[in-house]
């Protein structure tokens, strides 16, 4: 791919797929062979920086970089951390729209590996199942945890969820500053990004706008 390319899609944050592009030997080593490679490269990045990695304050920080990817910024790579996903019977019949919002999102951009800060807002109608909240914080916090495109974290939550709770009607917005906007480039720190993705019932306009009353009027 030539540079001018691989500059378009990161500055139109491009995706050509849903589901985050992964290799078929993804998880073949193990998170300690993943960290000490990673060390060993971004010490070489370091060094092409001209940085003088032997020097007491540098000298830790490939091994610090190469632990924050595989173990904290990038786990959701992994399907087997997804967290384990508690359902219940909907016994009181329950049939009006339930709403988590303002659920942080710490996420990563796919083209920068630069932060994407915001939050989401999930709305559900249930059915035979309903979900325990914090599971839907701790989906939410899964799939953020990869190198992103916004766009397509909304639609790996939404899918999840509706999988989950075996209905369509669930509808995911997310509201995000990328810091590969406000810190690089365009350098336009006031701006932020929404997306939206929904089915079912929300594909109805007076379906979404309740929801949108909900998080406008959250005591409401």
């Amino acid at each position: 791919m030539d540079k001018n390319a691989i500059e378009f899609i990161g500055e139109h944050h491009i995706s050509s797929n849903s589901q985050t592009p992964l290799r078929k030997d993804a998880f073949d080593k193990s998170d300690d062979e993943k960290i000490k490679n990673i060390q060993q490269h971004f010490a070489k990045i370091m060094e092409e920086l001209g940085l003088d990695i032997t020097d007491d304050s540098l000298s830790g920080t490939p091994y610090r970089v190469a632990k924050m990817y595989v173990k904290e910024l990038f786990y959701g790579l992994n399907p087997i951390a997804r967290p384990t996903i508690s359902t219940f019977s909907n016994k009181y019949n329950y049939k009006k729209i339930l709403v988590e919002q303002d659920i942080e999102i710490n996420s990563s951009c796919e083209h920068h590996f630069l932060p994407i800060v915001g939050k989401a807002h999930i709305g559900y109608i249930p059915k035979e199942r309903v979900i325990g909240l914090s599971k839907i914080n701790r989906l939410v916090d899964y799939y953020a945890h990869r190198p992103q495109v916004q766009e397509r974290l909304c639609t790996q939550i939404l899918e999840d969820l509706q999988n989950t709770l075996n209905t369509q009607d669930v509808i995911v917005v997310i509201t995000a500053k990328h810091l590969c906007v406000s810190s690089r480039g365009i350098k336009d720190k006031e701006s932020f990004t929404t997306s939206i993705e929904y089915g079912g019932v929300f594909q109805n306009q007076n379906e979404r706008n309740e929801f949108f009353t909900i998080l406008k009027c959250p005591d409401i």
